[in-house]
C-alpha cells in the first residue's frame, strides 16, 4: 500500500514582510513626476505613489490621489489626461470610471494614476491591498 502523508489544515500566522525601500521622488520617470505634480497643482488630497517593481509585472508604479468631488476627480484626470500629452506626448492606454468619477483609473501601461473620491478611497484601501509594494518619497512641496 502507498504511504500518505498527512497534512495539516491549521496554518501558522505568516506576516509579509513589507519592503522598507522609499524610492525617491527625483529617480521616478518624468511622466510619473508630472502626473505627480498635475494632481498636486489641482487640489488633490492624500497623494501617495507605489513602487510595485519589486511585487507586480503589470506596472511600476501606482499613484493615488483623492478629489473632494465628483468635478475635482474629473478636473485631476482632464489635467493629467491633458498636459501628459502636450508636455510629453504620452497618452494613456485606457481611462476608465470617468463618467462616475467616483474612481478614475488612468492606465499609461508603466504607471497607473487612481483617483477617488473619499468614500472610494476608504472602501477600497489600494494602500492596505498593496501593502507590500515600496514607497515613494512625496516631496513637501506636493504634500
Amino acid at each position: 500500500m502507498e504511504k500518505t502523508q498527512e497534512k495539516s489544515l491549521s496554518h501558522e500566522a505568516v506576516k509579509a514582510a513589507t519592503p522598507g525601500t522609499v524610492t525617491p521622488f527625483a529617480d521616478l520617470d518624468p511622466e510619473v513626476q508630472l502626473a505627480m505634480q498635475l494632481a498636486s497643482e489641482k487640489k488633490a488630497t492624500d497623494l501617495r505613489a507605489l513602487d510595485l517593481r519589486e511585487i507586480a509585472s503589470f506596472a511600476e508604479f501606482f499613484i493615488i490621489a483623492s478629489g473632494a468631488n465628483q468635478r475635482q476627480v474629473q478636473a485631476i484626470s482632464d489635467e493629467i489626461d491633458e498636459q501628459l500629452k502636450k508636455q510629453l506626448s504620452s497618452r494613456p492606454v485606457r481611462i476608465e470610471g470617468y463618467s462616475g468619477a467616483e474612481w478614475v483609473l488612468m492606465d499609461y501601461g508603466d504607471f497607473i494614476v487612481h483617483i477617488f473620491n473619499k468614500e472610494a478611497r476608504e472602501f477600497y484601501d489600494l494602500e492596505r491591498l498593496w501593502r507590500d509594494a515600496g514607497r515613494v518619497e512625496i516631496p513637501a512641496s506636493l504634500a
